[in-house]
């Protein structure tokens, strides 16, 4: 079958929920995929950096395969002789005393949430169900009916109401805004150190800095959400790093395991994740064996391949070569690692059609929020292959 068979039967019978770039992709390897025609592209989204450790990275697949054969799941009623690694090695490497896994970015967000009200209520004393978190425009942490409900994105929100009671929402980067929205109710501010989907937005200089200082002060969690930029995205293990600042809570997730299969988690300290108590929180496939598994080898390839030392010195070079494109249509490029975003004037017609204009020219990569192109490739990508690319970004980003 060619690329348009594919395409009508995925329109036939999928719900239209996505809007995908018309390439159906059947092989992938490193920093490339091919499609079912036969023709290669250079992927510059990374599964919106899931595969940080490029596509089917064979110590990865090995892990995984490996596993499989021995035992994918017990649930949480039995133990496994995988997850006590898992969670040993991950907290040795982040540096966090704890760790509760889950599957999708979302869930880990929400166990967050709910981590961050129990300590509201049995350790800072806030009175039972008003506890309230802090967060900021702009954010994306999932689509379940909690984290659609702080979302200022309209289309995230219309006709799913109604929503989860206990946010407030402030403008992000503006920290007075944050210390004028704290009460005595307060329980965490929930942030993304970099917003992914709003386009690769980075705050202020300090504005992490004097988030921790606000919590510190006001007894109050700091929550990060690092799903996107946490595992080397940015040129650091997780972007809170170039502020130095350590959240309360860190959730992580997608290249947590290389794209391979669904691996989440949230990291904290003894006395933070010490509050769940057996029944109170769960998930039946949250830290099987298979998934842990695949997570360890996730890690591994990380730290052994220096993916945070490469994403630091390629990311800085790759966005000084885009950032000096001249180009009628370009209003902005800015980024941190290997996670950049080329804002487009609003007469530029949208950032959809170069982003079917780069597909025409081997590279692939989304639009978001309308004007923005995201460029955030495997961490394993290598200067010769962001020079290959450059030629084809500078011709589309000086198209009519």
């Amino acid at each position: 079958m060619n690329s348009q068979t594919y395409i009508d039967l995925e329109n036939q019978y999928g719900a239209h929920n996505y809007k995908p770039l018309d390439v159906v992709i059947s092989q992938a390897n490193g920093v490339w995929v091919e499609d079912v025609d036969g023709k290669k592209y250079l992927d510059c989204l990374a599964a919106y950096s899931a595969v940080n450790q490029g596509h089917c990275h064979l110590k990865i697949i090995q892990a995984l395969v490996e596993q499989a054969g021995k035992v994918t799941l017990t649930s949480r009623a039995f133990r496994n002789d995988q997850l006590g690694p898992f969670m040993r090695e991950l907290c040795e490497l982040t540096r966090y005393e704890m760790a509760v896994p889950m599957n999708s970015g979302a869930e880990a967000v929400e166990t967050a949430i709910k981590l961050a009200r129990k300590w509201a209520y049995e350790v800072k004393g806030v009175p039972r169900h008003e506890a309230e978190i802090i967060t900021v425009a702009g954010n994306f942490h999932g689509r379940t009916i909690t984290t659609i409900s702080f979302s200022t994105e309209p289309s995230y929100k219309n006709d799913f109401g109604p929503f989860t009671p206990g946010f407030v929402t402030v403008p992000y980067g503006d920290s007075a805004a944050v210390e004028d929205a704290i009460t005595a109710n307060t329980a965490a501010i929930l942030f993304e150190p970099i917003q992914g989907e709003a386009g690769v937005v980075i705050p202020p200089a300090g504005y992490i800095k004097r988030l921790r200082e606000i919590c510190d002060r006001n007894n109050v969690l700091l929550i990060a959400d690092e799903i996107q930029t946490g595992l080397g995205r940015t040129g650091k293990l997780f972007a809170c790093e170039h502020e130095g600042v350590r959240p309360d809570l860190t959730v992580i997730g997608k290249a947590l395991s290389g794209g391979v299969y669904p691996v989440s988690a949230v990291l904290s300290s003894r006395a933070i994740m010490g509050l769940f108590k057996p029944g109170e929180h769960g998930s039946t496939f949250g830290g099987n064996p298979l998934a842990c598994a695949v997570g360890r080898a996730a890690l591994k390839v990380i730290v052994e391949e220096k993916l945070v030392e490469n994403s630091a010195a390629l990311g800085e070079y790759f966005l000084e070569q885009v950032a000096e494109i001249p180009s009628p249509h370009v209003q902005e490029v800015r980024g941190r690692g290997l996670f950049v975003g080329v804002e487009l004037k609003p007469e530029a017609g949208g950032a959809r059609r170069f982003c079917e204009a780069l597909k025409d020219r081997g590279i692939l990569c989304k639009e978001t929020h309308d004007n923005v192109i995201r460029f955030a490739p495997p961490l394993v990508i290598d200067k010769a292959t962001i020079d290959w690319a450059l030629p084809a970004i500078r011709e589309v980003l000086n198209m009519k």
